[in-house]
């Protein structure tokens, strides 16, 4: 139930200053105090999708009930065109501070942080900051690589696809580090061109043709192994579908939510996230005074698993589903940076527990790192910063991204 939210109007003080004989008056207006915080949190899809609004959602939640002075609020399923209105309907309810979780409610808040110069707005997944508005984001390209690891460990036919909801930087990045992984154990593997085949959907949230798109991956490429960002189970299910009625066995990775219920038989791994550690951060932040409406211009939350935002894991508590754990382990793979002989299972922990620090060991985009065109893009030993990691729109070698035909 949502909690009623009543504002506060700011007092207005008046200090008078006598200075050779004349009285000087000066209009005070107190900084907005945020002693009681009431949060407003837009999201781009319904809270039940399964996947991105359901993993913040459940941090809100979270955050919400460890704390008295917390109380939160939420619209859900806005379109991107109506970020700005849907901005404004929290404000006019008395939120204080304002959480956007869409790349396209960037431009929105940014404006809207403009205007409301007493409120604190934070966006989730842009690079737009003011006075008043941070950014933050829990970022999976760890996550990726690790699961492309498990995906080239398993592939049968080295091939594996990936149901795309749009190709930004943030998707791009997710895709390369994928490939990255699947590449390197199907390499080991003994296969010569590994690929990893790309569809875009064109929506956050479809499942309808999230599963389409999966059935031409598998059916007309080849693939024996599926990842996407798409918020709902539906890739999942369509695998796990094929596993049930044919017996055919395509590997899978769930998506920001734990999603090995709805595929026993075929979820791998997945990447899966923690919002409520970064949104319990910023919002104790907020409380204490440490960020206030003049200081948020270069807050930018990149947390990772160093800082518990994110986990592997087809559930939370397990990394790699039981069922593939013996097969993953009878397979040995070449270690590319110590040169031994491991299990891909083993090598798979090694990895997790190297970038699962403040400060990682290793970083899957260390070069040499090519484009699918060739070109070198990375230079060996060197290592790809925040900055071109989160602008990326080139695609790494072995990712092919199809040309979509009318009638899929």
């Amino acid at each position: 139930m949502e909690r009623k939210i009543t504002i506060a109007i700011a007092a207005i003080v008046l200090i008078a200053i006598v200075i050779g004989g004349y009285v000087i008056y000066y209009t005070i207006t107190p900084k907005p105090s945020f002693e009681t915080i009431y949060a407003g949190f837009v999201y781009v899809g319904p809270i039940g999708d399964y996947g991105w609004t359901h993993a913040h959602d459940l941090g809100r939640r979270i955050v919400d009930e460890k704390y008295d002075w917390l109380n939160t609020t939420y619209l859900e399923s806005v379109p991107e065109a109506e970020a700005g209105t849907a901005i404004e309907t929290l404000i006019s309810k008395g939120c204080n501070v304002i959480f956007t979780t869409s790349f396209g409610f960037m431009d929105a808040t940014y404006e809207a942080a403009q205007r409301h110069p007493d409120i604190i707005f934070f966006h989730c997944s842009g690079y737009k900051r003011y006075k008043n508005m941070g950014t933050y984001f829990a970022e999976f390209y760890q996550l990726y690589y690790l699961n492309g690891l498990l995906a080239g460990a398993l592939t049968k036919t080295g091939k594996a696809g990936y149901v795309a909801a749009f190709l930004i930087p943030e998707v791009v990045r997710h895709i390369n580090a994928f490939a990255l992984g699947f590449r390197e154990a199907a390499l080991a593997r003994g296969f010569s061109d590994p690929k990893v085949y790309v569809l875009q959907i064109g929506a956050w949230y479809n499942p309808d043709k999230a599963r389409q798109l999966a059935r031409v991956l598998v059916e007309t490429y080849g693939c024996d192994a599926l990842a996407f960002t798409e918020d709902s189970p539906a890739v999942i299910q369509y695998c796990q579908e094929l596993y049930e009625g044919e017996g055919k066995l395509v590997y899978a990775f769930a998506h920001y939510s734990p999603m090995l219920e709805y595929g026993p038989n075929v979820t791998v791994s997945g990447q899966l996230v923690h919002w409520e550690v970064i949104y319990e951060d910023i919002l104790l932040k907020i409380h204490d005074g440490t960020y206030t409406t003049e200081n948020l211009e270069n807050v930018d939350y990149w947390w990772m698993l160093g800082q518990s935002a994110v986990e592997l894991g087809a559930d939370f508590g397990v990394p790699i589903n039981p069922v593939f754990i013996d097969d993953l382990k009878s397979v040995t793979l070449t270690d590319k940076l110590t040169g031994e002989t491991v299990s891909a299972y083993d090598l798979v922990m090694q990895r997790l527990n190297a970038m699962n620090k403040t400060v990682p060991d290793f970083d899957p985009f260390t070069g040499p790192i090519y484009a699918n065109n060739g070109t070198l893009m990375v230079q060996e030993g060197e290592k790809l910063g925040h900055d071109e990691l989160w602008t990326m729109q080139w695609f790494v070698q072995g990712v092919e991204v199809i040309e979509q035909q009318s009638s899929l």
